[in-house]
């Protein structure tokens, strides 16, 4: 057992931590791996991937694995709807832990279901084509990427070139 001092756990004093836990603060630190200049990062390569293939002009968001935005972008000439599509493809990507095409195909088999999420996300959720979870080299979800703009392929296709490009894996 290891004494944490008490900035460290929150708490007056110190207190006992087991392994498990401090491999938690360990496992914690590393979700910090998707800084702002490397979200940055997955939108720029996105969006080099989109002009190379010749799509429309694209949104794409990054967010942690919390659900919260890290970045967002919309290229000249894109709807002003973009950005909320593609949050909310990402948000329910790494809501659920799966990319958003697994999701859409999920919600065919049960509507019902995924009708429920959408209500209880207040609107945050989007199973459709066109996000995916950003992964570190461990397989640890650090966040996810969606793009509006294109078709569903299209929005998922720039999204995994965004985030191999950057360094991380797509899930």
């Amino acid at each position: 057992m290891v004494r944490v001092p008490a900035f460290q756990a929150g708490y007056a004093g110190s207190i006992p931590v087991t392994r498990s836990k401090i491999d938690d603060l360990a496992y914690a630190a590393a979700m910090s791996d998707l800084t702002l200049a490397k979200a940055n990062a997955v939108i720029e390569a996105a969006f080099a991937a989109s002009a190379r293939a010749g799509y429309k002009p694209m949104a794409v968001v990054v967010l942690d694995e919390s659900g919260h935005l890290v970045t967002a972008q919309r290229q000249d000439g894109a709807s002003m709807f973009r950005i909320d599509v593609a949050t909310g493809k990402a948000w329910a990507a790494v809501a659920m832990g799966a990319s958003s095409r697994v999701l859409a195909e999920r919600a065919a088999a049960n509507p019902n279901f995924f009708v429920s999420l959408a209500s209880t996300a207040h609107g945050h959720f989007l199973p459709q084509t066109g996000a995916v979870l950003i992964t570190d080299g461990a397989g640890h979800v650090v966040g996810a990427a969606g793009a509006s703009g294109g078709t569903g392929d299209e929005d998922e296709e720039i999204c995994i070139a965004g985030v191999t490009e950057a360094g991380f894996e797509a899930g």
